[in-house]
């Protein structure tokens, strides 16, 4: 059976760096910080002060008040961001055959500020379960793409991958494999997060993953640095559509970049730490090559999964190294999450879509708030430190990996 090429015809974002695609690829080129201390709850008893929040974000501009006590700010997200991304694909929703548009969604956690919020009520009452009828419908994961569906008629495929860190990158190939296989014709994929709360906070903290770099949030993301104390929470959604390149062409629609392929894998170590060289992340770059017709020296730029952790970033390198071998020293290698923080499930989405705009743009975005050499990081490694550099990109792979060794890399070709 011949595979059906894929390509991307719409995007949408909706970031601590901007409220939409080209907001977000200005932050991105721009090399702007999305950190700034918390605004949606007091932080004084927690260790860490800082998120990258949404920001100048209004329901009120987005939705009715009855749809705003229906739906969490996860949800919230992914209908914002999957709004834009079909508004700019072009598609015609009243000829388009929507049995055969899909939605498949990424989200690690869901509707977490609904869960905390009704949890404490409960708590306060005196024992009779008082809840929100809304509760478990605003909560539960699979929600958004739900309601994408539902507000736009689409029947085709309609769930949520969870994965953790890497659940929207493994919608993305779930979207890649259901076009590819001629299941479907469009899908709308992506991913939203919405954790920054007092659980989402407090729950990180107490495993030590977050930076406490309080006096200077700003720079508190700083992937590969030697002075890296954690991760910086942040908060949005990614979208885009992925479309059968057949279908594409014949309704004149633009195309930003083909989807040629995704790899997966497990680190089978441990719950949370990755493994120290990098054997499960050797293993997802090794299947992404292969799934896309690769070779590693077709590979011009790597949007690493770089969380600003002692332990991943150092693993992501060398295996980046083992798998690229001499041609390492060529790629140029960034993590944008020293800018947008870490979106966790939706992390893939954004990072996808900062490494299509890279192709668009033949410029790379930076890895900010570096300062300091670790001496445990390669020196001849190009990590796009403290500003874009040009470059024509033509195959770009983006890396996304989750707590529970859930590993996934999607492969990405400048259509021309």
């Amino acid at each position: 059976m011949e595979l059906k090429r894929v390509v991307v015809t719409g995007l949408g974002a909706l970031t601590p760096i901007g409220n939409s695609i080209s907001e977000y690829w200005e932050g991105l080129s721009t090399g702007k910080s999305g950190a700034a201390p918390i605004t949606y709850f007091d932080t004084e008893h927690f260790k860490t002060k800082f998120a990258c929040e949404i920001k100048n974000f209004d329901t009120k501009d987005y939705f009715d008040r009855k749809e705003v006590r229906r739906l969490d700010k996860f949800a919230q997200y992914a209908m914002v961001a999957s709004d834009e991304a079909i508004a700019d694909s072009g598609i015609d929703l009243d000829t388009v055959d929507k049995y055969r548009v899909g939605v498949i969604w990424g989200a690690g956690i869901g509707g977490l500020e609904t869960f905390q919020n009704e949890v404490l009520n409960f708590a306060k009452g005196d024992g009779t379960p008082r809840f929100n009828p809304f509760f478990i419908p605003k909560m539960i994961a699979d929600i958004a793409p739900g309601n994408i569906s539902i507000k736009h008629g689409f029947m085709g495929p309609n769930y949520t991958t969870v994965s953790a860190c890497a659940s929207s990158a493994n919608a993305m190939i779930d979207a890649l494999n259901t076009i590819r296989l001629g299941d479907s014709d469009i899908i709308v994929t992506g991913g939203s997060e919405a954790a920054v709360t007092q659980a989402g906070m407090g729950g990180f903290n107490a495993m030590h993953a977050l930076s406490t770099r309080n006096d200077d949030p700003e720079s508190a993301s700083r992937p590969f640095d030697a002075t890296r104390d954690g991760f910086v929470l942040g908060e949005g959604s990614g979208a885009l559509i992925l479309e059968e390149y057949e279908h594409a062409k014949a309704r004149g629609a633009k195309i930003y970049a083909e989807v040629i392929g995704g790899g997966l894998s497990a680190d089978a170590h441990h719950m949370t730490a990755p493994h120290p060289e990098g054997q499960g992340v050797i293993a997802v770059m090794k299947n992404c090559l292969k799934n896309s017709g690769l070779r590693p020296e077709d590979v011009d730029a790597i949007n690493t999964h770089g969380t600003s952790t002692p332990l991943g970033d150092v693993a992501e390198l060398k295996a980046i190294k083992e798998v690229f071998g001499d041609h390492a020293k060529n790629i140029n290698i960034n993590s944008t999450k020293s800018m947008t923080g870490h979106l966790l499930g939706a992390a893939g989405a954004i990072e996808a879509i900062a490494s299509i705009l890279a192709m668009q743009n033949n410029l790379v975005p930076p890895t900010i708030n570096h300062s300091t050499v670790d001496e445990n990081i390669d020196a001849k490694l190009n990590l796009t430190l403290n500003k874009a550099q040009k470059r024509d990109v033509k195959v770009a792979l983006s890396n996304t990996f989750g707590f529970g060794g859930h590993n996934a890399c999607v492969a990405f070709k400048k259509y021309e």
